[in-house]
């Protein structure tokens, strides 16, 4: 992911900044707790498209954000 890219893009439903996952090639949105899938390079940032994170999941991640 481009990280130029990665700092403009930002969750749909939140608003809010999103951290790349690179092992599952996501786009997580700790605040809508949805993680956006990257296919080919390309970030489908659709709610229909998202995959919905646990409770565990989004902590996790806010701990590698802080």
């Amino acid at each position: 992911m481009d990280p130029k890219l990665l700092e403009i893009l930002v969750c749909p439903v939140s608003k809010t900044k999103l951290l790349f996952d690179k092992n599952s090639h996501e786009l997580i949105s700790t605040a809508a707790h949805l993680a956006y899938p990257v296919r080919d390079g390309i970030p489908i940032l659709l709610e229909d498209e998202a995959r919905i994170l646990t409770a565990q999941d989004v902590e996790h991640y806010r701990a590698l954000k802080s």
